[in-house]
């Protein structure tokens, strides 16, 4: 059987030049574009890298890239990432990980941002099974979710727990993490601008218009694909 995410990577590989600067996101497809790289040494010796997770981070470091801190990058060739869902524009939900700030920070960084996996990811609207997940700081809690609930009636409002300790789940920044579960989308536009107004929001896991392009591998074959 096709493993998808892998021959998404391999395409995405094919579009990485000598000497660029590259960030790369987190998830199994990012792994095997690392695999790809790794495996052309040449290439991989030219580039400059970045990445926006710890384990992404950990295994560029094993195998030998030249890294840089993301605080010291200004601009990227290219980033690549993953997600839960992507539409017909391109937005994009990324709420899995917990790490969308750091991810929009080297997203809004690059030239180009290129979102990759298998065809699953791609719907013709985003599906609200995935919510949108918000960090924000811990003394704002109850300001946020109240905020929420009154802007978007109906939603559910879900804090994330830590599931190896008591307490809160932390996120890399320091911040809380929580999931808002919507019946419907509501106009992504509003809805990208509404959360971020929120006092004590850091940020929040919609891609508004920010992807330039998306590589998907499906049955099918590759595909990419451009906002509509």
């Amino acid at each position: 059987m096709t493993d998808h995410k892998q021959e998404a990577a391999k395409a995405a590989a094919a579009m990485i030049s000598a000497g660029q600067t590259i960030g790369l996101g987190a998830g199994k497809t990012i792994a095997w574009l690392a695999e790809y790289l790794s495996g052309a040494p040449q290439l991989m010796q030219s580039l400059t890298i970045t990445s926006s997770s710890f384990d992404t981070t950990v295994l560029l470091h094993a195998k030998g890239f030249k890294l840089v801190a993301p605080s010291l990058i200004s601009r990227l060739d290219i980033y690549f990432d993953g997600c839960d869902v992507f539409d017909r524009q391109l937005n994009a939900l990324k709420s899995g990980g917990g790490i969308h700030v750091m991810e929009k920070l080297l997203a809004a960084a690059a030239d180009k941002f290129i979102l990759l996996g298998d065809a699953g990811k791609f719907e013709a609207t985003l599906n609200p099974k995935y919510p949108l997940a918000i960090e924000f700081l811990p003394q704002a809690l109850g300001i946020v979710s109240r905020r929420i609930s009154l802007l978007f009636p109906g939603t559910r409002f879900i804090q994330r727990m830590s599931t190896e300790k008591n307490g809160a789940l932390i996120s890399d920044n320091g911040n809380m993490l929580a999931d808002v579960y919507f019946d419907v989308f509501p106009d992504l536009e509003q809805l990208d601008i509404q959360v971020k107004m929120i006092p004590g929001v850091v940020g929040h896991s919609l891609f508004y218009r920010m992807a330039h392009q998306a590589v998907i591998s499906g049955d099918d074959g590759i595909k990419h694909i451009y906002p509509v």
